[in-house]
């Protein structure tokens, strides 16, 4: 028998074959340290969450880990499938607690990222956007050769000031030559313009879902607390495990 207690909640489950199998990445135990269970203040809740929601305690809203870890196992099986489809993926996150957490666990697997500021049009305007990478990669590659050194310090100073805020916005960006295949959004509130550029091109999104937010508007949802550092790294890597997985198994060509 599993027994936890968690601000005077017992979480307590028979450990059978199906919850077993379900549970073999991520257990409750991982689940609850690093606390994914808690949601916002219940004030805040959206009401579609409710599925998902355990109880309420002091006002605020627990969710069911259950779900999570049934959910999480689904998205998993999902990332590794299109990894080995050679997909490409997007992972998306610029609140400040998600923003290194996006970069690490995405050049983990080889994936694409934004964690700073979204800039709108950067999926539906495709177009723009190469031409903003081609004029990072033009300074970059400046900057490797000296020019900004040859320049007049005026037009040197504007230039390196250019390419800090395109690397800041673009560079994990860089490398994509085509929109992405599937896009991994922690946040959904605040990265609602990515959530409906994302469905406009009908690219699916994996999300992990606090109690304030709309599970319609994502393909697999998570369930889980989006501030917390560690409930954000251990949804994450566990993702990316399952990419890597899926790019041992069947490597992409060139």
């Amino acid at each position: 028998m599993f027994f936890y207690t968690i601000i005077g909640i017992n979480y307590t489950y028979f450990f059978t074959k199906e919850l077993k199998n379900f549970m073999a990445d991520v257990n409750l135990a991982q689940l609850l340290k690093a606390g994914v269970h808690f949601g916002h203040k219940a004030y805040r809740w959206n009401p579609k969450m409710f599925p998902y929601i355990y109880t309420e305690r002091n006002n605020i809203h627990i969710l069911d880990l259950v779900q999570t870890a049934q959910l999480l196992k689904r998205a998993n099986s999902y990332v590794t499938k299109a990894a080995s489809n050679n997909k490409t993926f997007l992972f998306i996150g610029t609140k400040r607690q998600a923003s290194a957490v996006i970069a690490e666990q995405a050049n983990s697997c080889n994936a694409y990222y934004v964690n700073h500021r979204w800039l709108g049009g950067m999926l539906t305007n495709w177009v723009t956007l190469k031409s903003r990478i081609e004029r990072l990669k033009t300074l970059e590659q400046q900057e490797v050769d000296g020019v900004f050194a040859l320049l007049p310090k005026k037009e040197a100073s504007l230039r390196s000031k250019e390419l800090e805020k395109l690397r800041k916005h673009l560079n994990g960006v860089k490398n994509m030559t085509r929109i992405p295949d599937v896009a991994i959004i922690i946040d959904q509130k605040r990265e609602m313009t990515a959530v409906q550029e994302c469905r406009k091109l009908g690219i699916p999104i994996i999300s992990i879902l606090d109690t304030n937010c709309d599970p319609d508007l994502v393909d697999i949802p998570i369930p889980g607390n989006d501030d917390a550092v560690r409930s954000i790294k251990l949804i994450l890597s566990s993702l990316t495990e399952s990419i890597k997985n899926g790019n041992v198994d069947f490597p992409q060509t060139d």
